[in-house]
């Protein structure tokens, strides 16, 4: 049985492709995440389909940055697909843009914080003022809930803080950079397991290679949900 916790990063080629892990997953997994790599790709249309005839909830990783106009624009065309998740850059100007052309829909708009693939070095070398990534993270949350985000994008390691936050009641916190246990870090530098990530707090976690590269991608699935469900136990107790 699926949980909507977990969120499946469909990082695969091209929509047919999409559709056809879709179909290999079946009821294993009920939430997609289709990103910039899959718009050229026919992203679009792939979530309107799993999402319209499917019955799956998607999140549509775009990182919306630009001028208010143009962000505002963006996001009342994507709202027109009744999908659940847009991110986009967790700047003040940008969330309060996206906000505005999300209008009366059901888009819940994301803020990207920082992302989960840097550390410390990559923020020098892109002239990030100076300060721990952890604490950097935390600001960036609230200036992008002040602002009018729904949740906030976040690694599992800074979730517990942003937790704690009044700004974040009842509020999303959705974390990619999850890895299970003994799985490859890949690209990702701040990371946690299924289990780590819900005692932390957070709503969804995105996992994407562990599953889709497994010879059994439902079997795959099936184990971070009992993994995450554990959690749970451990929390009720």
């Amino acid at each position: 049985m699926s949980d909507d916790r977990l969120i499946l990063a469909m990082d695969v080629p091209n929509a047919l492709a999409g559709l056809e892990l879709a179909k290999t997953l079946g009821d294993s997994v009920s939430f997609y995440k289709i990103g910039l790599g899959m718009l050229t790709g026919g992203g679009l249309a792939l979530a309107d389909e799993l999402k319209q005839e499917h019955g799956k909830r998607i999140f549509l990783d775009m990182k919306f940055f630009d001028i208010s106009a143009t962000v505002e624009a963006a996001v009342r065309g994507i709202a027109q697909y009744d999908l659940d998740f847009l991110t986009v850059h967790g700047d003040p100007h940008v969330v309060r843009a996206a906000k505005e052309g999300a209008g009366g829909s059901n888009l819940k708009i994301l803020a990207v914080t920082v992302l989960t693939s840097l550390n410390r070095s990559d923020l020098d070398a892109a002239c990030i003022k100076e300060g721990s990534v952890g604490d950097l993270v935390v600001e960036r949350a609230v200036n992008a809930l002040e602002a009018g985000a729904d949740g906030v994008i976040a690694s599992p390691q800074e979730a517990a803080e942003i937790r704690k936050l009044s700004e974040a009641e009842g509020k999303l916190i959705v974390t990619p950079g999850v890895r299970p246990s003994g799985a490859a870090l890949n690209d990702q530098k701040r990371v946690m397991t299924p289990a780590e990530a819900v005692r932390a707090g957070v709503d969804h976690i995105v996992v994407g290679r562990p599953i889709w590269q497994s010879s059994d991608p439902a079997a795959a699935a099936r184990r971070i949900v009992e993994e995450m469900r554990s959690a749970d136990d451990l929390i009720g107790e």
